[in-house]
This record gives C-alpha cells, structure tokens and sequence, in this order.
C-alpha cells in the first residue's frame, strides 16, 4: 500500500474484496438487521391490543426493541428468538437496563424449528418469503392468537387491521379451523329444527348455507374473528319471520353459544351447541 499526503491508499482490488465479505457477512441470516423505527413499535404494539397477560414472541428479535416495549410499556411476558448472538448479547444487556429482564428473554434458536405454541401475540418485521414461510405455521396456532408485522403482509390472507404510521402495521387474528360441515338442533317457538351447516373458509373469511326440512337458507352476514362465530338464519317456523342472531365460539369440533330471536321486546335467547357432521347434507 502506498502513503501519500498522510493517507494509506488502499488497492481498488482490495476494497472490492472487503466489500463483498461484508455484504456476505450482512446476509448471513435469513433476514437483514433493520431495527424498527420507536414510533412503529408504538403502533404495532396497539394494533395488536397488547396487555399484561399476553406472552409475546418476537421472531427476528434483534436488538429487542419490541419485546422490552411490550414489557415495560404493558406489563407483558414474552421471548425474542434471533440467529446473531450480538443482537442476543444487545437485547440482553437492555432488558437489564430496562428493568424488565424478570419478564422477558432472548435465544438464539432458528425461528422455523422454535416453538411458536405459547404464544398470544406474534411480531415480526421480516422479509416477505420468511412471512410465507411461516405462514402455515402461524395458520396453526390457538385461535385468536394475533399476529402484527411491520412493513410486510401475508399475501392472500388478508389482514383484520392495517396502520399507517411512517411504515405499514398489519394485523391478522388467527381464525378457528370451521370450514366443513355442522349440526345443530334449535329449540324454536314451532318446536325443534335440526340445521344441516355448510361453512365454507378462506383464511377468517366465510360464508355457507343452512340445510333444513328440505329447505335451503344462507347464512347472512357470517363473520368469524379468532373463535367467535356469527352469522344469522331467517327462521320461517312461525306465522311470521323472524332473524336469528348465531354467537358462539369454536372449541375444537364443537360451537357452542347463544342465538338471539328477534328484537327488541321479541328478543328471546337460545342456547345452541353444533357439532361437526362430515359429509352431511
């Protein structure tokens, strides 16, 4: 290397070389280390209605920002998962310093074999191919659990909420698997009525129809969010028709709740169970 004026020169062959073992050392994981701006952490924090008694996961950690947050800020419990064991050491060090270190952790474990179970919020600022890549996994956990990603959707699972705050925020809620085919049995005021339920599910968005007494009905306004059903049925059991209002929640291949027939003073409620029925119709 030649000095001149003070200065080392350093051969252009030479920069090149250092610069592609740096990109190479930048990309050494699956995703860059970018931290999330303070104001995003904010609002994915929000968005996903974080309290004291969610157990947050952090995938892609880095430095920690958002699970020190989740802790400080509302009092929850959670754990960062990341590759780099400087980002480790980093979020580590700042728990401590942030006081929250008897409620938050941080390993180093590939987030695709890591345990995602425990979880009842997900965040994530990853890129687009790790989303999907996780995609079918996050489709697995416990109904209702959220999920909030910075900057990067899940393609066509359609978000429940998305933010704009400097950056884009989404937001899904993981649905209950209820797509197939139902029975339920209904005490009406013309006496009982066995309905035959096809759901039909893309994601948490559904729709279907109702088979009964060789009739056909649709289901209106069906909507699913976590666990929680609704959709209603128009009852023409009686002299006149009626709406009835389906809430229940999803429990594994049961729904159990409550139906509410007509308004105001004709308000009356049911309570009303279903059951899974395959290939009924």
């Amino acid at each position: 290397m030649a000095r001149r004026g003070g200065h080392v020169r350093i051969p252009v062959a030479l920069v090149l070389l250092l610069a592609a073992v740096i990109a190479r050392a930048q990309f050494n994981y699956d995703v860059p280390y970018v931290p999330t701006p303070h104001v995003v952490v904010e609002e994915m924090l929000r968005l996903a209605k974080v309290g004291a008694a969610d157990f947050v996961m952090d995938l892609g950690s880095g430095d920690g920002r958002i699970l020190i947050a989740a802790a400080r800020k509302f009092g929850a419990r959670g754990v960062g998962v990341d590759l780099d064991p400087d980002r480790i050491e980093e979020s580590l060090y700042s728990a401590q310093l942030q006081g929250v270190s008897d409620r938050v952790t941080f390993e180093r474990q590939d987030l695709f074999k890591f345990d995602l179970s425990p979880a009842t919020v997900i965040t994530m600022y990853l890129l687009p191919s790790v989303n999907m890549k996780l995609r079918a996994r996050l489709l697995d956990l416990k109904p209702g659990t959220r999920i909030v990603s910075h900057d990067f959707d899940l393609e066509d699972w359609q978000p429940d909420a998305k933010s704009t705050v400097r950056k884009n925020v989404f937001l899904w809620i993981v649905p209950a698997k209820v797509d197939g085919h139902w029975r339920t049995t209904v005490g009406l005021p013309a006496g009982e009525r066995t309905f035959n339920l096809e759901i039909r599910q893309k994601f948490q968005e559904i729709d279907g129809l109702a088979r009964y007494d060789k009739k056909v009905a649709g289901l209106w306004n069906p909507k699913l969010s976590g666990a929680h059903i609704n959709f209603v049925i128009v009852d023409d059991s009686g002299s006149l028709d009626s709406n009835l209002y389906f809430d229940g929640q999803v429990a594994n291949d049961a729904i159990e709740g409550v139906i509410t027939r007509g308004i105001g003073r004709d308000e009356t409620k049911i309570a009303w169970r279903a059951v899974r029925a395959p290939g009924v119709r």
